[in-house]
């Protein structure tokens, strides 16, 4: 497939690009870090988590969601979208319960690291702390529902491998919605297939029974090296 060669601007760059091209990948590629939290690269977008908000034209878009097309000018580090990206991963740590220095995912969360990113110290929206039921119901995988972020990375990216059928899902709406796991199929899963998830889980929601505390902190991928770094460096989960 021959791929049109196309120029665009990113905060006043110009930027050789193929149309068609995941902006954020494009970005990346190009020295400039837009925070996600849903977005994997190489798979497709979700574009569930708007933390990736850019403006586009005259448009405030998440920028996960956007293929790049010829002359395409898109500001990232503006005051304003920098507040809006910030205030969206404030309410995500409002909305659920996550304390950190507890966390077996601490060092190694994504919303911890973007949180740093974003120069969060504290949430400008009210704490819910909104209960929801651990579910230890399968062998290998414990869920603790209190964290998810409803990124829907595993409901889309984690399967059984004989059926392709979905491993986990979400029920309920609004804010009786959550994670939900179909033990049989998880009780199906190899080891490495149970480390994956966890690994694709930006948050501390997915944990391996047993070996949760597996890497000592100081020792963690955000540890050793931050979500940007990491990021512009091009290395995956």
């Amino acid at each position: 497939m021959i791929h049109t060669q196309i120029q665009i601007q990113i905060d006043g760059k110009n930027i050789n690009a193929r149309k068609g091209e995941n902006l954020v990948d494009v970005a990346l590629d190009n020295g400039i870090y837009i925070p996600t939290l849903c977005y994997v690269r190489g798979k497709p977008c979700l574009g569930t988590c708007r933390v990736c908000a850019v403006q586009v034209g005259s448009a405030t878009v998440a920028a996960c969601t956007v293929p790049v097309a010829h002359d395409m000018v898109v500001t990232v580090n503006q005051p304003e979208l920098a507040d809006q990206r910030k205030a969206l991963v404030e309410s995500l740590f409002a909305e659920g319960t996550h304390n950190c220095p507890s966390c077996e995912k601490s060092g190694r969360c994504d919303l911890q690291a973007v949180g740093y990113e974003v120069g969060m110290m504290v949430s400008r929206f009210e704490y819910r702390f909104t209960p929801r039921q651990k579910d230890y119901a399968a062998d290998h995988i414990l869920l603790e529902r209190d964290r998810c972020i409803f990124c829907q990375r595993c409901v889309e990216f984690v399967r059984d491998a004989d059926t392709g059928l979905k491993i986990f899902s979400i029920s309920g709406r609004g804010t009786t919605s959550r994670i939900e796991i179909n033990v049989e199929l998880a009780n199906k899963m190899s080891a490495a297939e149970v480390t994956r998830a966890v690994d694709l889980c930006p948050v501390g929601t997915i944990i391996e029974k047993r070996v949760g505390f597996n890497a000592p902190i100081g020792q963690r991928k955000f540890d050793i090296k931050s979500i940007r770094e990491r990021a512009l460096a091009g290395e995956t989960l």
